[in-house]
């Protein structure tokens, strides 16, 4: 399995017991979906490796306390401590209206309701506090807030994205004014 066929679910973040169990934080708005998993990918160095799940149990909202099969005690959970998880992408739940993943979008048209066509989301920037289109505006890079408000209509089947960014901000890029 490879990272570019997966999502990334969350990371194990502490041992909970001397028997191995570890808490791993879920990246989720809906962790409950993830409670009953049979198995999940850890990265471990530059390959994910198939965990299989003994038990788990949510707690503290978004955090998954998992005794996976292999993982016996202290030093195999501090192996694997720090580790990512991810699933295979047809795992995720389908997502319709105005949500999106992220992955999901790249490729699509952004459409502006004042300024006509934008230009091809290329990737999405999570590292501010607030993610941010990142679009190709004929080899201009314009970048758009991904604000529920700014975000009018997530047209699936024409690739598109229409929204309502605010006043002067795609003209600030594309004219420098």
């Amino acid at each position: 399995m490879r990272k570019k066929d997966c999502f990334y679910l969350g990371k194990i973040v502490r041992k909970h017991s001397f028997k191995g169990e570890v808490v791993a934080k879920l990246d989720t708005d809906e962790p409950e979906i993830y409670q009953n998993l049979e198995s999940v990918f850890v990265a471990l160095g530059n390959n994910l490796v198939p965990f299989f799940i003994e038990t788990s149990l949510l707690q503290k909202g978004n955090q998954l306390r998992i005794q996976f099969e292999d993982i016996l005690n202290e030093a195999d959970a501090d192996a694997i401590l720090g580790s990512e998880l991810f699933l295979p992408i047809e795992f995720l739940p389908k997502l319709t209206g105005n949500k999106f993943y992220f992955h999901e979008i790249i490729g699509f048209d952004i459409e502006d309701v004042q300024h006509g066509y934008v230009g091809e989301i290329i990737g999405v920037n999570d590292s501010s506090a607030q993610p941010l289109f990142e679009i190709n505006s004929n080899g201009t890079e314009v970048f758009i807030p991904m604000i529920d408000d700014f975000i009018k209509k997530v047209d699936r089947d024409n690739k598109k994205i229409i929204v309502a960014a605010p006043e002067g901000l795609i003209d600030l890029y594309l004219n420098g004014e």
